[in-house]
């Protein structure tokens, strides 16, 4: 997650899983990386790194996986940020598609979300110009700003002492994409795109460890439970798995609980 202290490992994780599937991490918008993209990325990998990978070594059919747009922001900021987190990875999965009216569609989504916590003037210019970049299909650019826009976001919620709520949109936009990701493994699931189904056992830690940095009232808090819950199921279906190749069962059960966190998350309040 963006200023996990541990973010290293997911660096080391994600390159090693690039020189493992024997391709370089170039993004399902070829006019976009083509021949210039790098056979391996230094640095921090991003969500945009992470789904350039799975792009290459599955059939995803990126336009399918987006879905309808969130009910008007709740009250609760928690369930806000796990929201925003989520909107946020949608961002990164309609880049992937090229979908430039989809992008400004779901950036005001974004933007009203960000307002629910108190940034939206602040990031105002950048949701704008973000929009812009889709429209003009700058997708490089683009590709650039919305990973920029992820990490300041996190920054100004830290700066203002606010750390659960930075957590909190780092898990929604990580359990989104894992849930993006395990839903083209299911519907590619030879033996060899199976280990996708979770990025990497690193990656699935992160989460953990991310979770576990939430102050004691948060953990205390009746949703945050039930997300923490699933999380420890889909941690025991892969700590236990043998060193033979994942099943189509556990593929399977892996989604079904990552659909379940998300129902969780957007679950409309009395």
């Amino acid at each position: 997650m963006s200023a996990s202290p541990s973010r290293n490992r997911r660096t080391i994780c994600l390159v090693a899983l690039g020189l493992c599937l024997g391709g370089m991490p170039a993004g399902a918008n070829e006019q976009v990386l083509g021949d210039t993209a790098p056979s391996i990325i230094l640095g921090d990998q991003t969500p945009a790194d992470f789904l350039d990978i799975i792009g290459l070594r599955t059939k995803a059919r990126w336009r399918l996986l987006f879905r309808e747009p969130p009910s008007t922001p709740p009250t609760d900021r928690g369930r806000a940020a796990l929201i925003l987190g989520s909107l946020m990875a949608d961002s990164f999965l309609i880049w992937q598609a090229g979908d430039s009216q989809q992008f400004r569609n779901n950036n005001q989504e974004v933007l009203s979300y960000c307002r629910t916590l108190g940034l939206g003037e602040k990031l105002l210019p950048r949701l704008m110009a973000q929009g812009k970049m889709a429209e003009s299909n700058e997708w490089k650019e683009l590709r650039h700003e919305i990973v920029d826009s992820h990490q300041v976001l996190i920054r100004m919620l830290r700066e203002q002492k606010d750390d659960d709520l930075a957590v909190l949109i780092d898990l929604g936009l990580w359990l989104r994409l894992l849930e993006i990701v395990s839903t083209v493994v299911v519907e590619n699931a030879t033996v060899e795109v199976r280990p996708l189904c979770i990025g990497s056992p690193v990656i699935l830690q992160e989460i953990r460890d991310d979770f576990n940095r939430l102050s004691m009232a948060k953990h205390d808090e009746v949703m945050i439970k039930h997300i923490g819950t699933a999380i420890e199921v889909i941690s025991v279906l892969w700590r236990t798995a043998s060193a033979d190749p994942p099943t189509v069962e556990q593929v399977t059960k892996t989604h079904e609980k990552l659909k379940e966190i998300m129902l969780v998350i957007a679950e409309k309040q009395p």
